[in-house]
């Protein structure tokens, strides 16, 4: 396990009616003006944001409402919302919805504090900004854990780049697993893949041999998969939801990245491709994950071997690691088949004519990444998941 450092600030009230009992009090310690932001409406339409609305208004709140917040967040929609907070003097603000809303409000909390461009600050200054409007997450929507970190993918349309930007913490998240009870089943499926997809990529780091986070990590992979399976068989199941809700958020809370450099390099290529198409990115990793793996095989047989048998099942007697290895990737593409999620590109609508080459091209290479692609290595990928 490398060196590290551990400090987590971002306090968490897990469970139902969690908002109701402990939204009030955190309130109480911020400023009277209060941005509540969210995504295209659907928390109007179930009731939620209204409920969170009467105790902000009771606790004697002025709030500016910020709407609109798109699936693959803008820098242009980053911007917006630093302009609002700007004019109203926002000193505190609600996130309320799934992974894009979160990440959104982390890069406005920081663009709302300076004049500089945070994109620029960041990419061609390499520079942090250091000041930020504090910030609160109700999670309607599980998937990425974005509330546990403050990291933040952003897309700069002008640049043709979705990116990492880096922003505030949040001050404390709420997750109530009965807000998710309104999630179409198609987005549990793809934001439960995610997750999954987080715990793979950590997982595939380095160093490669195992340890505490990665068993920690194994134990992770196994409850998404156990608890999405028995929340499509049951939508209604709040004791799965639950667990999901808090799986996620573990994905990302950087417990299972302790003493780990690690992988994303599937997440990197999604994202490019999001970049391009403004796809759903759980689909989008979901045809991405087995064929970079396939590449991946030589370099990474150990760990795909360790997954097979303590995350999958699968006996170990008699087999080689190879073979092993070989079934991991048959059981994930399996259970990828199995929830419904896309196969292909051409399943997931993606036109044939999208430029693959500018997508590879324009993927960041990690550093953690068992296998060290080349750009030409991610267009074969690409091009492979085609059809």
């Amino acid at each position: 396990m490398n060196a590290f450092t551990y400090s987590y600030p971002t306090k968490v009230y897990f469970g139902e009616k969690a908002a109701k009992t402990h939204l009030a009090g955190e309130l109480a310690k911020y400023g009277k003006n209060v941005m509540v932001a969210y995504g295209g409406g659907s928390v109007k339409k179930n009731g939620i944001l209204n409920e969170l609305l009467e105790i902000l208004r009771s606790a004697g709140k002025n709030v500016i409402e910020f709407s609109g917040i798109m699936s693959n967040p803008t820098y242009a929609k980053v911007q917006e919302g630093a302009e609002i907070a700007k004019k109203n003097n926002i000193e505190f603000i609600l996130a309320v919805g799934g992974g894009s809303v979160i990440d959104c409000c982390k890069i406005i909390s920081a663009q709302a504090k300076t004049d500089r461009d945070i994109w620029k600050l960041e990419y061609s200054e390499h520079g942090q900004p250091a000041e930020f409007i504090p910030m609160g997450a109700v999670v309607t929507a599980f998937g990425t854990g974005a509330e546990m970190n403050n990291g933040a993918v952003i897309t700069n349309e002008d640049k043709k780049l979705k990116s990492a930007l880096w922003g505030a913490y949040y001050n404390f998240a709420i997750l109530d697993p009965a807000y998710t009870m309104t999630m179409p089943m198609k987005q549990v499926i793809s934001g439960s893949f995610d997750a999954l997809s987080h715990c793979m990529e950590t997982y595939m780091g380095s160093p490669r041999n195992t340890n505490l986070s990665d068993e920690i990590n194994e134990a992770c992979q196994r409850n998404i998969i156990a608890n999405l399976r028995k929340t499509i068989k049951d939508p209604d199941d709040i004791s799965a939801r639950s667990e999901l809700i808090w799986a996620a958020a573990m994905a990302e809370n950087g417990i299972l990245k302790i003493g780990k450099v690690t992988d994303f390099q599937a997440h990197m290529l999604e994202h490019q491709l999001g970049a391009y198409t403004d796809c759903n990115h759980g689909q989008g990793l979901a045809v991405i994950h087995p064929k970079l793996y396939r590449h991946m095989l030589p370099e990474a047989e150990e760990q795909f071997a360790r997954l097979a048998v303590n995350v999958w099942n699968v006996s170990p007697n008699g087999k080689t690691s190879a073979q092993l290895a070989e079934e991991f990737i048959e059981k994930l593409s399996g259970f990828i088949r199995e929830i419904g999620l896309p196969t292909t590109f051409s399943e997931m609508g993606i036109p044939e004519n999208t430029d693959l080459k500018a997508i590879a091209d324009s993927t960041i290479l990690t550093a953690g990444c068992c296998k060290k692609f080349t750009k030409e290595e991610l267009l074969t990928v690409l091009n492979e998941c085609r059809i």
